[in-house]
């Protein structure tokens, strides 16, 4: 990926950033005190549970990831965290009824209370055939209402050869995973049923900076936001 597009760097970084920002505003503004994390990948510090109990030490985390390398990672890393309420499972994003329903999801998250979903950089791995706004509807559907949505997902609106090498170089990898780069327009849409906060779905710098913006917005081939279900 480095090799097709070297800003991917920045992007990545950029995202990660936003994560935290989303998780620090859920759990010390919204109150928000459980959060469901799908498509985790290989956890860094601070990851969501990090973040979320730094403001709430009472805060809960579910991990879900589809790659046994990332479970056993995230697993070895949390095994050593003392972190009792936080805990991870293998599941596909494509079948959303098996992380609903998945005993260990249920015994750490309350579908009664409020939660945060996080699909941070993962709905772009989904191709049109595997609906994903059916699945992100599925997963609204399933949170009560004051649950938030954060989504982040690779665009061609910015870069357009970019993301075409993009989804040449994840094309030719032995990844199971396909890169599907998608409009501001059809983004947006996942956010279907919920009010979507300011300042909208935006490059991941520009949702609710810590300080002033001082990175090439050029360079970062992505959007991000944030929606709360009525």
């Amino acid at each position: 990926m480095l090799a097709a597009n070297p800003a991917v760097r920045l992007t990545v970084r950029e995202n990660r950033a936003f994560l935290r920002r989303v998780v620090r505003y859920l759990t010390a503004e919204a109150g928000i005190r459980q959060f469901l994390d799908i498509g985790t990948g290989i956890p860094t510090s601070p990851n969501v549970h990090e973040v979320a109990q730094q403001v709430a030490p009472d805060a809960r985390a579910v991990y879900v990831d589809n790659d046994p390398i990332v479970l056993a990672h995230a697993r070895a890393l949390l095994a050593g965290s003392g972190a009792g309420t936080t805990t991870v499972i293998q599941a596909d994003l494509r079948e959303p009824d098996s992380i609903l329903r998945h005993p260990q999801v249920r015994q750490v998250l309350d579908f009664g209370q409020p939660l945060g979903i996080l699909l941070v950089a993962v709905l772009h791995h989904l191709t049109d055939e595997d609906d994903p706004a059916g699945v992100v509807a599925q997963l609204r559907d399933a949170a009560v209402g004051g649950s938030y949505l954060a989504i982040s997902h690779g665009t061609a609106d910015i870069n357009p050869e970019a993301a075409q090498r993009a989804a040449r170089r994840f094309a030719e990898s032995r990844t199971a995973a396909p890169y599907i780069a998608r409009s501001h327009a059809t983004i947006e849409g996942f956010f279907d049923g919920l009010e979507l906060l300011d300042p909208g779905v935006v490059q991941p710098p520009l949702w609710r900076p810590d300080g002033p913006v001082s990175v090439d917005l050029d360079r970062i081939s992505f959007y991000a936001g944030l929606g709360r279900k009525p």
